[in-house]
């Protein structure tokens, strides 16, 4: 009489996908939280306009990324 043992090795392996998944988690969560910001949505109505709608304001886009910044534009 023959006897059959399987063994599942994947149940017994720790893979480096399921060590790095809490960091890649924490990732998305900040850069979710970064792009919710009013800075990074008035950036993106900014980028969404053309120089000449822009200009047709009086504006540039150099000073209104440095209004919508503050002093963190120098960086």
């Amino acid at each position: 009489m023959a006897t059959i043992a399987s063994v599942d090795h994947k149940s017994t392996v720790f893979s480096a996908g399921s060590l790095l998944a809490p960091f890649r988690a924490v990732g998305r969560f900040m850069i979710a939280l970064a792009e919710a910001s009013p800075q990074m949505r008035a950036l993106n109505r900014l980028s969404q306009m053309s120089d000449a709608e822009l200009s047709a304001k009086g504006l540039t886009r150099d000073g209104e990324v440095r209004r919508i910044l503050g002093g963190s534009a120098a960086l």
